[in-house]
């Protein structure tokens, strides 16, 4: 009973982060996702100052899982198919480098799981386009205001919620339902 105690920190940018936070809450091994900033060069940043797109950040989420129960690489199946990574800086209608692709990692296995993993799915033409998502060693992570948290689950009537966020929740719980929590 050791390992459930067990915890890694995985930070991924994949657009939304309404978004990815809701997909990643769904998967087994994951314990906590929370929605933030990273990767710009302002202190302490707002989501208003992130969605003017001049403070480098992007919208990302860090999530902590038991890697006993999902990996590294099971974390990138999921990212790489709920979010478009040959789009560059923009994930559907949301346009701006706050919605670019990147995975920061946090450690030397991360990054070269990563970059496996973009090798591997370029080397399959698995999108049949260049995958512009970027590999960064993490930088500082700010969480974003506490109405960012958990956005979905509270707010699941919401048009954008409705209209962009459940599909994807259905994408992962018909193609993954193995992966989920029960």
């Amino acid at each position: 009973m050791e390992n459930e105690n067990r915890v890694e920190v995985a930070t991924l940018a994949g657009g939304c982060f309404w978004c990815t936070e809701a997909v990643f809450l769904e998967l087994k091994g994951v314990q906590s996702v929370v929605s933030g900033y990273i990767g710009g060069n302002t202190l302490n940043p707002t989501y208003k100052e992130i969605c003017q797109g001049d403070t480098g950040h992007a919208e990302a989420i860090q999530i902590t899982f038991n890697p006993d129960e999902i990996s590294f690489g099971e974390l990138l199946e999921f990212f790489f198919a709920t979010h478009d990574p040959t789009t560059l800086n923009r994930q559907g209608n949301d346009v701006g480098t706050q919605y670019r692709s990147e995975i920061f990692y946090h450690n030397e296995e991360q990054r070269e799981i990563a970059e496996d993993f973009i090798r591997f799915l370029t080397q399959e033409d698995v999108f049949g386009k260049p995958i512009v998502t970027k590999v960064s060693a993490v930088s500082t992570f700010y969480e974003a205001e506490d109405y960012h948290q958990n956005y979905y689950n509270q707010n699941k009537s919401q048009g954008y919620c409705s209209f962009v966020i459940t599909p994807k929740i259905e994408k992962v719980r018909t193609y993954f339902k193995d992966k989920l929590k029960g």
